[in-house]
């Protein structure tokens, strides 16, 4: 991992898992990493019957904004899991 300057003041882990909750109500999600590189795992009863591709899309539409401006404090996401319940 490279290092990733930002100006993102207080926790990106928690940011991301605040962010994913917020999105996907009653989603089990576990982030870990550092430095703007990212892992998320989401396992959540609203990706039944979705295909891989539309669940980790509703899960980027949440951190979109972590992801965004000039440094954003997440600047990849090097490994994303979605799991059904």
């Amino acid at each position: 991992m490279s290092d990733h300057p930002t100006d993102f003041q207080g926790d990106v882990l928690a940011a991301i898992r605040e962010a994913i909750g917020g999105k996907i109500p009653g989603a089990r999600v576990e982030v870990a990493g550092g430095s703007g590189h990212y892992t998320i795992g989401v396992t959540s009863a609203a990706f039944a019957g979705k295909s891989m591709l539309e669940s980790q899309r509703l899960v980027y539409a949440a951190i979109t904004h972590l992801m965004s401006g000039n440094q954003p404090p997440v600047h990849a996401v090097d490994r994303l899991t979605t799991r059904a319940e």
